[in-house]
């Protein structure tokens, strides 16, 4: 059986039938900002020195200040600071025994997966899409390793925000329950009931929903 990428299971967390087009549209590359928001997460240190007329031109989505204070209160509060900031590895191609993909950043002793996400964070802890990729991410690198792996990181570097999580058994199972979402689509699954996700979705035209945006523009040509 062949492997599960981190970003199918990330998409079909998200919405499976955004993951069977993910897959029809194989090859298709990130916008530039998303490289530039990535790389946010490699400055830290810099960031948190850094003037405001500099950091106003980085890709943050928060004023420079608010940016700094959240990066002083991720390093005060996270024991692993120093590792994110110098990670043991970065962007590493690891394969498990369900699923493969790049980890962001490899930390070590205890070892540890750090996932980027381009994104904004919820008020508390991470989004689903992010806590089933960092299980990926630590399973992958555990079976490589042939070591336990109980935590990870995720990181929403245009916010400031890093967030450290366990991994526990819920988070597990959704793991889980993705995997086996992504292993039997073979045509387009059926629609889901949370529309709202399909606001911001590239594929709402080809899917045939219609969003709220659309149907706002329609709902004015009638009136």
């Amino acid at each position: 059986m062949s492997l599960v990428t981190f970003s199918e299971l990330r998409s079909a967390a998200y919405c499976p039938r955004q993951c069977y087009y993910d897959r029809v549209a194989d090859g298709r590359e990130p916008p530039p900002r998303v490289e530039r928001i990535r790389e946010l997460a490699f400055r830290y240190a810099d960031s948190l020195t850094a003037d405001h007329e500099s950091l106003a031109s980085a890709p943050i989505a928060v004023d420079p200040a608010t940016y700094q204070a959240r990066l002083n209160r991720a390093r005060t509060t996270n024991d692993r600071w120093d590792d994110l900031c110098s990670p043991a590895d970065r962007e590493v191609l690891v394969a498990g025994r369900d699923c493969r993909g790049i980890v962001d950043k490899v930390l070590d002793s205890p070892l540890e997966p750090a996932v980027v996400a381009t994104g904004a964070p919820p008020d508390r802890g991470v989004w689903e899409t992010h806590s089933v990729t960092a299980v990926a991410a630590a399973k992958a690198l555990a079976w490589a390793n042939g070591e336990p792996v109980e935590t990870a990181t995720v990181e929403y570097p245009a916010h400031g925000v890093v967030r450290r999580i366990d991994l526990t058994t819920r988070r597990k199972a959704a793991y889980r329950r993705t995997l086996r979402t992504v292993r039997e689509i073979d045509g387009p699954p059926p629609r889901i009931d949370d529309r709202s996700k399909c606001e911001t979705c590239t594929y709402a035209p080809r899917c045939g929903v219609r969003t709220r945006t659309l149907r706002s523009r329609l709902e004015r040509r009638r009136g």
